[in-house]
């Protein structure tokens, strides 16, 4: 089978992850729990024991997760005889809504899948159960994937894949001009540079600001160590991470070795494959891409590297959790799928089937993805990989930093003015919490 996903499913997860929170989060904000002004901390219901499941749980899943999550479930039923998976597929596009009407109308599932972007808006109101203790070992994720479940210090649910993003670029441009893929800032501009030479328009595509830019110039505040949020909870675009961050992204298009256009699906891998964009980040959907696109000759013509960086390589990282409502009407089960879901075994049958990557590190070190040289290096980049903080409030915020980094690119504000214009816009927001 192909064992790499088409993009439309992906691409449009990647989007909506981010950005539907802006259409009801008024909505899913006035539910029960911890939106109500409660100051109690949420608490799990008890431990989850190994007994067989039995009873009738219902999921929601969205995208291709929704359409092939049957096959993967009927193994779960096989081993627990006694219950069914009742699966609802939904679509990318309406699940934020209506995963926020079913929590105002308390007409909720046992289980939803999640965007990562997504859990700090629903954790906010109270609708799902915590993670019962014990029920996973926390150390076997990723540390950036489990970060995206954690709430104000308490984890929803879990992390049941990931994605993240590398460096595309073109081998054959690298080796004419005599340079090796980026591991700093210093030899990054310098390749995105040789790309040009090498008559690249863009030795680096970056999208000029606007929607989700926010994902691209985030890994360079992380990069110098910098982050969203201070140890205390207030917002931290006041450190100089954040200036340092948006002059290098700036440098880019002032330096002419990024065209200030946005590239949308299908352009970008048409221009890489002709040789007008010299490199680019993207996740691992973009692989069987280039392959379609320029055929299996292409694929000598690329590689891909970890992000290059400053006094680390992080890279964003995103993917897809699976939480438990508060209400569930049959948690011991649902929970025992959420648990079977993520042990490595299953993981890796599900890769097989819906060519998501494992949230689970010790999944990685199957031969399927520490021997591909493409998956390998999207393995070694999770471990040096982040998320932005699980705050009610983020997709306001993440617009803003959008805004700002457009002016930037287009030379309209300096970095220090744009940066200040962020914080002080995010504070004004609030957290949320």
């Amino acid at each position: 089978m192909n064992r790499w996903r088409s993009d439309r499913g992906t691409r449009q997860r990647r989007i909506l992850t981010a950005g539907a929170l802006l259409t009801v989060g008024t909505l899913a904000l006035t539910g029960c729990g911890r939106g109500d002004g409660s100051d109690s901390a949420p608490e799990s219901k008890g431990a989850i024991d190994d007994s067989p499941a039995t009873g009738t749980v219902e999921i929601w899943a969205m995208g291709n997760e929704g359409e092939v999550l049957d096959q993967l479930a009927a193994e779960f039923e096989k081993d627990n005889p006694d219950a069914d998976i009742q699966v609802t597929a939904v679509p990318w596009d309406s699940a934020h809504d209506r995963i926020a009407t079913a929590i105002a109308g308390g007409s909720t599932p046992d289980i939803t899948m999640l965007g990562t972007t997504w859990v700090g808006e629903f954790g906010a109101t109270g609708a799902f159960e915590p993670t019962p203790d014990g029920l996973v070992d926390e150390s076997t994720f990723f540390p950036g994937s489990w970060d995206t479940t954690v709430v104000d210090g308490t984890a929803y649910g879990v992390p049941w894949y990931v994605d993240t993003r590398v460096l595309y670029y073109r081998t054959d441009m690298a080796k004419a001009a005599g340079v090796n893929a980026p591991e700093t800032w210093d030899e990054f501009s310098g390749f995105a540079a040789a790309m040009v030479d090498q008559g690249a328009t863009s030795g680096v595509s970056l999208p000029p600001g606007g929607f989700d830019s926010w994902q691209y110039i985030t890994p360079f505040a992380w990069q110098q160590g910098g982050d969203i949020l201070t140890d205390d909870g207030q917002f931290a675009f006041d450190d100089a991470a954040w200036t340092d961050a948006f002059e290098f992204y700036a440098s880019f298009f002032d330096d002419g070795l990024a065209e200030p256009v946005r590239l949308e699906g299908g352009e970008i891998e048409q221009k890489f494959i002709d040789g007008e964009v010299g490199s680019f980040f993207s996740g691992p959907y973009h692989v069987s891409l280039l392959r379609e696109q320029g055929g299996e000759d292409f694929m000598d013509k690329f590689a891909v590297a970890m992000v290059p960086g400053a006094t680390n390589r992080t890279s964003f990282t995103g993917g897809g959790n699976l939480a438990v409502f508060d209400d569930a009407a049959n948690r011991d089960a649902a929970w025992k799928f959420v648990r079977w879901l993520s042990q490595p075994e299953t993981q890796l049958a599900w890769y097989d089937i819906s060519t998501d990557l494992p949230s689970v590190q010790s999944a990685w070190d199957d031969p399927v993805f520490a021997d591909d040289p493409y998956l390998s290096v999207f393995g070694e980049q999770l471990s040096d990989s982040k998320a932005p903080p699980a705050i009610p409030t983020w997709a306001q915020v993440s617009a803003v930093i959008d805004q700002e980094l457009e002016k930037v690119a287009r030379g309209e504000t300096d970095a220090a003015t744009a940066v200040d214009t962020i914080q002080q816009s995010a504070t004004s927001i609030g957290t949320g919490q």
